[in-house]
């Protein structure tokens, strides 16, 4: 049996994620080599140049100026040969970058529109917009600057040791000395499984201050209309106090070590000396002993540069690996489950068939606890309950953005299960109670519900609404763009675009959640009249608090801690004197409540 090859992670799977774009890269790899072996070229010629005026010292007359022009020459020539070199191994990494760049957010958008729709409720936007807006970024950053550094961070020490030991041995071994000692102080800094594991809580902690900070925005007109500041607001507090914790304490952990690097990196030439002075004492000729040791002076800063950047390259990866990491956990993220031969069906009844559902599979807590009941199609069912009862949960399960635990749903008398996604979102349309609304107008909001819809039957579906009316008082009517200029809805206006939405899709299966929450008495008769046309043999299900909404339906299904409790008409459920009878007197002793003052009563 073939074992199926483990992910790959680190570095590979940076290198993985480039090789997308595989000509381009080695493009980019071999011009990288080539620039960095130039840029070592000017030192050489300078060695050269520095050892022909010295054995001529101190009769320069005798200098040969055809050859010191040629080594001057050779130096120029080596500076613009590597710029030349680098420049076209970036114009390789950033064509790759930008076509890897567009195919990971297409896949990740892809991926994303595949899992269960329920991941989304659950997974703040604050995550998901890091993800596809920094951590993606990131990866084109490596692959247009950082993979080019990364074959010049390897290239440059290889030549560098190679020249240190060529020229002369002794300079070279006291150099290298100095470098390995360096990198040890590097690894140490940066290698340790400790740099790792802090950097991965660095990403936690910021992910979860994205996700606290867009709550924190979405609700500032709350926060300020309270006089709150972000000290009240709990959630951003906690997670600015948790990444502060964290971050400080891990930036002075390095101030020793790091302070130490520098310190050697730029002082190798303490290495050279000791030797040169040995090798002076002891050397007969003096002008290749000069040449030699002022070549080595010169050339050991540019090892600073090198190992810098090899420093610099090191840290960044390190950053760009748990940002793919991150990114890489939301690919794994399994999709929902597609039928090899998605089933249609004839007739719209909704059965639910000992319905279980638990959010975290990995507790016992079921939101939902073998739940069974039918809304039949062209009649109105209707579900209530106590908040935290299940009604929602109901909601969900019908469109499947979450898969039940266990039994089934039917639709037409088939699991939905066996349908393709896009097929039982043709069947259902779905209004809930946070509304959302595109930046776009009106017009395209509404024809979200069906994208074939033409502009008389978007005005239709609004005067089935009640919307048509206070749309025509906005400044461009349908052509209205939401939140331009000051152009903003009340929630009871958002609520009815949004059942506009619902009535143009014209879907067999209608799922409204509190579709009505916002509006006020005269709006919601005048919605319940539309919803008169809309319901028209459809299969229509009602999750509704207020229960005057629902007195006319076919069916009341009354739950409590995710169980059906009792089921029937709203006369039936009165006349039982249970759960329901009980719901609907607290309901109208809160409708007619009253509040007394000094200046006289106030009816709710």
């Amino acid at each position: 049996m073939k074992q199926k090859n483990n992910p790959k992670t680190g570095i590979a799977r940076l290198l993985e994620l480039a090789a997308t774009k595989k000509p381009l890269m080695i493009g980019s790899v071999i011009l990288s080599s080539l620039a960095s072996v130039a840029s070592f070229i000017p030192y050489i010629a300078i060695y050269f140049m520095v050892r022909e005026i010295l054995s001529v010292w101190p009769d320069v007359g005798e200098l040969n100026a055809a050859l010191a022009i040629r080594y001057g020459g050779l130096a120029f020539g080596g500076v613009v040969l590597n710029i030349l070199l680098y420049f076209g191994a970036l114009v390789c990494s950033h064509l790759a970058a930008f076509g890897t760049l567009y195919e990971l957010k297409v896949n990740f958008a892809t991926h994303l529109a595949k899992v269960p729709l329920g991941f989304h409720v659950l997974v703040g936007s604050g995550k998901l917009r890091k993800i596809m807006d920094e951590n993606i970024e990131k990866i084109e950053e490596f692959i247009a600057h950082q993979l080019p550094d990364i074959v010049a961070a390897f290239v440059a020490p290889v030549v560098m040791v190679v020249i240190l030991l060529a020229v002369d041995w002794r300079f070279g071994l006291a150099a290298m000395a100095g470098v390995v000692i360096s990198f040890v102080l590097q690894i140490s800094i940066y290698g340790n499984e400790g740099a790792k594991r802090m950097m991965d809580q660095y990403q936690v902690s910021l992910e979860n201050m994205n996700n606290a900070s867009v709550e924190y925005i979405r609700g500032i007109a709350v926060v300020k209309a309270f006089k709150q500041t972000v000290y009240s607001f709990r959630r951003l507090h906690d997670t600015i106090k948790e990444y502060t914790s964290m971050v400080i304490p891990y930036t002075l952990s390095w101030q020793n070590g790091f302070s130490a690097f520098i310190t050697l990196i730029n002082n190798i030439y303490l290495f050279i000396l000791p030797v040169g002075i040995l090798v002076g004492m002891k050397t007969t000729d003096y002008a290749t002993f000069a040449a030699t040791l002022i070549f080595y002076l010169i050339f050991v800063p540019a090892i600073a540069g090198i190992l810098m950047r090899v420093m610099y390259v090191n840290s960044n990866s390190m950053r760009i690996l748990n940002g793919v990491e991150a990114m890489d956990s939301l690919l794994a993220e399994p999709v929902m489950p597609q039928p090899a031969q998605s089933k249609k069906v004839e007739s719209y009844d909704v059965e639910f068939q000992n319905v279980s559902f638990a959010y975290d599979k990995a507790k016992d807590t079921r939101a939902l606890n073998g739940v069974s009941f039918t809304a039949k199609q062209g009649q109105v069912t209707a579900i209530v309950g106590a908040s935290g009862s299940g009604k929602s949960t109901v909601a969900h399960l019908i469109p499947r953005f979450f898969d039940v635990t266990d039994g089934a749903i039917l639709l037409g008398g088939v699991d939905v299960r066996k349908m393709s996604t896009s097929y039982l979102m043709e069947q259902v349309s779905f209004v809930f109670q946070d509304v959302f609304l595109f930046k776009q107008s009106i017009r395209d909001n509404i024809r979200l519900g069906n994208p074939e819809a033409s502009d008389e039957e978007i005005v239709r579906a609004a005067k089935a609404a009640q919307c048509h009316e206070f749309i025509m008082k906005l400044p461009k009517g349908y052509d209205t763009v939401i939140g331009t200029k000051g152009v903003h809805l009340s929630g009871g206006e958002k609520q009815r675009v949004a059942i506009a939405r619902a009535i143009v899709k014209d879907a067999p299966v209608i799922v409204l959640d509190e579709a009505t929450a916002f509006a006020d008495p005269e709006n919601e008769h005048l919605i319940q009249k539309a919803f008169e046309k809309l319901m028209n043999n459809k299969t229509v299900v009602i999750i509704a608090h207020r229960l005057s909404t629902i007195r006319s339906a076919n069916k009341i299904v009354v739950m409590d801690s995710g169980k059906v409790l009792e089921e029937g008409t709203h006369g039936e459920l009165l006349a039982r004197k249970g759960k329901y009878a009980l719901m609907w007197q607290t309901y109208n002793e809160t409708a007619s409540w009253t509040m007394k003052g000094k200046g006289g009563t106030v009816n709710a």
